[in-house]
């Protein structure tokens, strides 16, 4: 893109790895819309119509944060839980919070890559000195936002306090 600011779709904003690449974040009951997807052996097969309920909710409440980060816990074959920032309860909406320390790294490539960047961030976090507790993944576009930006970011957000 040779310096060139890239135009957004108008669906998900383009992404910036730098504020998340090889980072240390504090939470300290930060608070989010959760809601649960529908999977199959790890394939997402309601994520966007629950994104799309949820961000009506959040618009309605006025309660989007300014950069819009949505982390996953791809805790079963066939479900994953998503955590929606927010700034405000919203109502209508189910609620939680995450506390803890992370450390983040962005990764770049096909979604068939996830399990090989996981193995990755585990090692990366045990060369820290660190033990891992769990890993949440911002996928930072959908599938047809990073076809058009050219660039599909994963960020993996590895608790380990």
């Amino acid at each position: 893109m040779n310096n060139q600011t890239i135009k957004s779709t108008g669906c998900c904003e383009p992404f910036n790895p730098e504020p998340w690449q090889d980072k240390e974040v504090i939470w300290q009951d930060k608070i989010f819309v959760k809601d649960r997807v529908a999977s199959f052996l790890h394939m997402p097969l309601n994520f966007g119509q629950k994104v799309v309920k949820n961000m009506k909710l959040i618009d309605k409440a006025n309660a989007k944060t300014p950069y819009q980060l949505m982390l996953t816990d791809e805790n079963s074959l066939w479900g994953c839980d998503i955590y929606i920032d927010v700034t405000k309860d919203v109502p209508g909406a189910k609620m939680a919070t995450i506390s803890g320390i992370f450390l983040t790294k962005v990764f770049e490539g096909p979604y068939s890559n996830v399990p090989k960047w996981a193995i990755e961030m585990k090692e990366y976090v045990k060369n820290q000195g660190k033990e891992l507790k769990k890993l949440y993944f911002y996928y930072t576009t959908c599938p047809r936002c990073a076809k058009a930006y050219g660039k599909n970011y994963v960020a993996i957000f590895a608790q380990v306090n």
